[in-house]
């Protein structure tokens, strides 16, 4: 067996999803090389079809979709319609670099968050995200 399907599959472990055999080759895609990415459900779809996987994009969102459910991922939304979603599940800011359709993580250790405003009442704050839209300088 391939190292990154066993790290697939030990990453599926720390959830209660069963290790389909789709749900274990995009788990191989997405952690097998032992780093964190962030992908669309497009651009796994067209690596899983890179690897030769037999797999739906349809599927494809809703295995992303049940990852991020389970705690395995987070989903970060740019623009309001397009999804990435990130394997790196900590708390942390990200840089969206607009010419490049490219969302990376931004250094956590110099952000600082102060003043959030009070939630309404009957509401907590549950997560704050931030996006930091990028460009080439002219």
């Amino acid at each position: 067996m391939s190292v990154a399907i066993e790290r697939g599959k030990a990453w599926l472990g720390k959830s209660d999803l069963r290790p389909t055999r789709q749900r274990v080759a995009l788990a191989a895609l997405l952690v097998g090389d032992g780093n964190d990415r962030h992908v669309t459900a497009e651009s796994l779809f067209a690596a899983a079809q890179t690897e030769g996987e037999r797999v739906s994009l349809a599927t494809v969102y809703n295995t992303l979709k049940a990852f991020c459910d389970a705690g395995l991922m987070q989903e970060v939304t740019v623009d309001g319609a397009k999804s990435y979603f990130d394997t790196n599940t900590h708390d942390h800011p990200h840089f969206f670099w607009e010419d490049r359709d490219l969302l990376t993580d931004a250094p956590a250790d110099q952000l600082v968050i102060t003043n959030l405003p009070e939630p309404p009442e009957g509401a907590e704050i549950a997560s704050v995200d931030v996006v930091i839209r990028l460009r080439p300088k002219n």
